[in-house]
Formats: C-alpha cells, sequence, structure tokens
C-alpha cells in the first residue's frame, strides 16, 4: 500500500487561528481524516481520551498548559506520533526534554515549506510504527499458536496416553492432512479432550 493511499488521523492542538489554517492547507481530506482542531489541552486530553490519533501536533504555548507533557504522553500511547511547534527562544531547551520520548519539534516562527516537510516527517514515522505494530502483532500471535499447541500436545499426552514427540507428529500430520494449520487443529484437541 502507498502512502497516498493510507489516511492518518489528526489532532491539531493549537490556539492560533494562522497556524490552523496553515495546517488546513496541508492536511489534505483524502490522506488526513479526520483531523480534530481543539484550542487547548484540557480539551486534547478529552479527544484522546475518546480516540487514538496517528498524528498529534501541538503549538505551543497554549492558554492553558505549554503542551511538552501532553506530546510526550500522546507519543507513550504507542501509534501516535507528535510534533511540538515551540518559540525559537525555548526550542533548545524543549528539544532536550521531549526528543527522548520521540516528540518532533519545530522552531517557530516557520515557513510553509517547513511545516510541510515536519508533516512529511510525522507520515514516514507513524508508517514505521505501523510495520513495527505488524511485526509484533504477527509474533505475538506466533507465541499464541505456540501456546495453544504446546496446550495441545500436553493433553495429547495426558488423555491419550502419547509421549511429546509423537503427540507434535500427530498435531503435525492433522494439519498436513486436514490443510488447515497447526492451531486449527490443537483448538480441535483441546475442544475434544478438554471441553475447550
Amino acid at each position: 500500500m502507498s502512502l497516498m493511499e493510507q489516511t492518518y488521523s489528526v489532532l491539531l492542538v493549537s490556539s492560533s487561528q494562522s497556524v490552523n489554517s496553515a495546517f488546513e492547507g496541508l492536511l489534505s481530506p483524502s490522506v488526513f481524516s479526520p483531523v480534530r482542531r481543539v484550542s487547548d489541552i484540557s480539551s486534547a486530553k478529552r479527544a484522546f481520551a475518546e480516540r487514538a490519533f496517528d498524528i498529534v501536533i501541538v503549538n505551543s504555548p497554549l492558554l492553558d498548559d505549554p503542551g511538552s507533557r501532553f506530546a510526550i504522553d500522546s507519543c507513550s500511547s504507542g501509534g501516535t506520533v507528535a510534533l511540538l511547534i515551540v518559540k525559537t527562544e525555548l526550542f533548545d531547551e524543549i528539544t532536550g526534554g521531549v526528543s527522548p520520548h520521540g516528540v518532533f519539534t519545530l522552531s517557530k516562527p516557520t515557513s510553509g515549506i517547513m511545516l510541510q516537510n515536519a508533516v512529511s516527517w510525522l507520515v514516514s514515522a507513524r508508517e514505521r510504527l505501523r510495520k513495527t505494530e505488524k511485526k509484533t502483532l504477527t509474533l505475538e500471535e506466533k507465541m499464541d499458536e505456540i501456546r495453544i499447541v504446546n496446550r495441545a500436545k500436553w493433553a495429547l499426552i495426558e488423555k491419550r496416553a502419547m509421549d511429546e514427540p509423537s503427540a507434535h507428529r500427530y498435531i503435525e500430520k492433522q494439519a498436513m492432512d486436514r490443510c488447515v494449520t497447526r492451531r486449527a487443529v490443537a483448538e480441535d484437541i483441546l475442544k475434544e479432550l478438554l471441553g475447550g
């Protein structure tokens, strides 16, 4: 799937109309949807509690909070990438505090080109996270299959007096003969021998 076929949900936290307008021009609805705009951290926390976002953009400072902690917290939720836009005089200090948590920073005032580049970085980072999530899910599925197959082997050992190699061969052969996964065979064995 190309990046242009992917859509990204965005939470834009900004009380500046000029920043909101700049991002409105960059966040095409065909790629960035939904885009939720809020003007303070309290509203941002409520929005984030309602749903996860792929991208969080915080234009600091806000009326109720600088926004650094929210950017950090949003990145720690897993699949979210965050951009914190800060005043130039605070850039070095804030970047040092948020970058170890995976938060991108951009100093302001900034240009449309820099905002466009930043959005591109966020998309790239989100795709990298998406690939990692898929690998993790695949690994978790494999580990789950191994646990179920092992439970089925022990059920065969206990209930049918097989030894471990025989139970293993039995599951493998059933999977090949029936053209199903080892997990499917193991689940059937568990239902038959243990009732679940």
